[in-house]
């Protein structure tokens, strides 16, 4: 569902030139690697039939520690971007923050349809993406009141800051979340 997402936010950028839209599109694209490695890993495991637990590991592992590598890099590139972006205007918002409102719609729903699922019938998977939409739709929230801002007084000194601010929380959110994977992945072979 929100494999479209880093091509709608990218065509967004030719439109407006906020560093939280740039930290969205890199935030988006990252998770969509992730999803697509992940996706790569799971069929790789499945198609073959074979059990071999070292090998699933091994995968698991690698598939791990490349996503989580893939977004604290991203994450350091959208900070680097934020601080040194140059303080000029930012453009039409507009379909970045049209975007952002559709992620925070669909991910809060998500979110609560996992946390749901997983209160009647427990399940680790469950909890783990209830968690995971309920962290993108936080983002996705900081996202759009940061291009709110901005699509409302594109002019003033404080849309800088606020734009400044939301790209900085957009990148804290992958390098966390990169580290969090890094380390699933090498507690994997322990």
């Amino acid at each position: 569902m929100s494999s479209p997402g880093p091509i709608v936010v990218g065509v967004a950028l030719f439109f407006g030139r906020s560093s939280t839209q740039l930290a969205d599109f890199i935030r988006r694209t990252a998770e969509l690697v992730s999803i697509i490695v992940s996706w790569i890993v799971f069929r790789i495991l499945h198609k073959s039939g074979e059990q071999d637990v070292g090998r699933k590991q091994k995968l698991e592992r690698t598939a791990n520690i490349s996503v989580g590598v893939a977004m604290c890099l991203s994450g350091a590139a959208m900070l680097f971007i934020a601080f040194l972006a140059p303080d000029t205007q930012k453009g039409n918002v507009i379909p970045g923050l049209v975007i952002a409102l559709l992620g925070v719609t669909a991910n809060t729903l998500f979110c609560l349809r996992y946390r749901k699922l997983n209160r009647e019938k427990p399940d680790s998977i469950l909890a783990a993406q209830s968690k995971l939409y309920c962290a993108k739709s936080i983002v996705d929230a900081c996202v759009t009141i940061s291009l709110t801002f901005v699509a409302a007084a594109p002019a003033t000194p404080a849309a800088r800051y606020v734009d400044l601010v939301g790209s900085i929380i957009v990148a804290i959110y992958l390098i966390i979340n990169g580290i969090i994977t890094i380390i699933t992945g090498n507690d994997m072979v322990r």
